[in-house]
């Protein structure tokens, strides 16, 4: 009985300007249209005896992620759970709390297969016959974690150092099975070179698998504290018709930190599956360009892009506009609709110095896109003045916004395509094609699409104040205050 558990909740700040907080990097499209954390469902659905597929991830990614599955599989017959935290608190709580879950749902046999939703594996195959190993090892109490067969001495990943093979595990070809020695966090380069050239060292690849009930018991041993207040919050999860919440104010108390802190580097029953699946952790812009195809001269192009008599540069946009570049060599572009990176290949892991500093200085770019997923849909903000805003808004089928009001804005509707179900203070209005209506500032009002396809419509904002804060939501079907 195996339950894969999907991680989302990194930011993913070096591949900034695509991800961003309110869209991190699992939801980033590949050349293939596909997204990271889609294939990841794909990779999850893929094994046998799967019994469900648990998600942990943000409550503000929930609906979205949601979306991205639906893509995959409409009606899945196997089960898709969510179990959503109010804040990131890293990898050992949330793994825990997925513990807890499945040691209670699936019994004291239950394996967990843990899958961070931001990598690329290419050799589906072949993690398969890892996952088959990390399985047998967890048949015996074991702690697994998978580690990569090294090509370069890398200096952006951790390391394992393998110990003792087991001699009682069935490892095709290509495969081992071993006690891990010690974990070893991101070396310089000469330390880097020496470990690949002893051959003793495999890169840490993140990715767990071990019996639920026996993860629990090296979490309460290893690390009681995070053990005690993850089991407190289980205690306290309430699931109302939809996902699992974890309550923020117990969540709060939990210690944030990763499971290799906490647990694999302390627990003696840890064991690694060395394998070569084609993985990456997609970390910079240049390990997901390699996964690109090249033209002669080493340039990788996604979207709208030409070069002329340039060597080796990686560029993206991710809109309609085309992108050139001219007697250029090594350089990172990507371009979106509201910001654009350049930068030297050589400095790509320094881009989270750039979303340090919007932050700092409360520049929306590191926070969202133009566009802007909800609940419901989406909004992009077209275009902005003193005392106005205009936004296409995009409606799903089914879907419908808050009862709601605003004080410091009035706003106008006008009916793209689709059907609009207005409510307009103590009126109720259709609208189609072409028709409009206007929302007076202090009125409640909510916008809903009855029909069966998109209703897309444009909004005129205008006022002394038009940021998104002002709103008060009187019934919202999320759940949001």
């Amino acid at each position: 009985m195996l339950v894969p558990v999907i991680l989302s909740g990194g930011v993913g700040a070096r591949l900034w300007p695509v991800s961003r907080e309110t869209y991190p990097k699992p939801f980033m499209k590949l050349q293939d249209g596909k997204s990271l954390i889609q294939k990841t469902l794909q990779r999850a659905l893929d094994f046998d005896d799967v019994e469900a597929v648990l998600t942990v991830t943000n409550r503000d990614y929930y609906f979205q992620a949601l979306d991205e599955y639906l893509a995959v599989s409409s009606s899945p017959e196997i089960p898709l759970e969510f179990l959503l935290e109010p804040f990131g608190r890293n990898t050992a709580p949330a793994i825990a709390m997925a513990a807890f879950y499945i040691a209670e749902k699936f019994g004291e046999d239950a394996q967990m297969l843990v899958l961070p939703a931001d990598h690329i594996i290419e050799q589906q195959q072949a993690f398969c016959q890892a996952v088959q190993i990390a399985c047998q090892l967890a048949q015996k109490d074991q702690l697994v974690t998978f580690g990569l067969k090294p090509d370069r001495p890398e200096t952006g990943y951790g390391y394992i150092e393998t110990d003792v093979d087991f001699t009682d595990v069935t490892c095709p070809d290509g495969f081992s099975a071993s006690k891990v020695k010690k974990f070893a966090e991101k070396p310089t380069e000469e330390l880097a070179q020496e470990y690949f050239s002893s051959g003793k060292f495999l890169w840490n690849a993140g990715i767990f698998c071990f019996n639920a009930q026996v993860f629990l018991e090296a979490l309460e041993h290893c690390s009681p504290d995070v053990y005690q207040a993850t089991k407190k919050c289980w205690s306290a999860v309430t699931q109302l018709g939809g996902p699992m919440q974890i309550p923020g104010e117990l969540f709060d108390q939990v210690p944030n930190i990763s499971v290799d802190y906490a647990v694999m580097e302390k627990a003696q029953n840890v064991s690694v599956v060395g394998c070569d699946i084609g993985w990456s952790d997609v970390g910079s812009w240049p390990s997901l360009s390699e996964h690109v195809v090249s033209d002669p001269q080493g340039n990788r192009i996604e979207g709208q892009g030409l070069t002329f008599d340039c060597h080796g540069c990686y560029i993206r946009s991710e809109g309609d506009r085309l992108v050139t570049t001219l007697g250029v060599n090594d350089l990172v572009v990507v371009d979106t609709s509201d910001a654009l990176l350049i930068a030297d290949k050589n400095k790509s892991q320094e881009v989270k110095k750039v979303v340090e500093h919007l932050k700092a200085i409360s520049h929306p770019a590191y926070r969202q896109h133009n566009t802007v997923h909800r609940p419901w849909g989406t909004y992009t903000e077209l275009e902005r003045g003193e005392r106005f805003k205009i936004k296409r808004i995009v409606v799903n089928s089914g879907a419908s916004l808050s009862l709601q009001l605003h004080y410091h804005r009035c706003e106008h509707w006008v009916v793209v395509s689709g059907t609009a179900k207005v409510v307009n203070g103590n009126s109720e209005i259709i609208l189609n094609t072409n028709e409009s209506t206007y929302i007076p500032s202090g009125e409640k009002h909510r916008l809903e699409n009855p029909g069966k396809v998109p209703l897309i419509l444009i909004e005129v904002q205008s006022g002394e104040y038009l940021e998104e804060d002002d709103i008060v939501r009187f019934d919202d079907a999320y759940g949001r205050e």
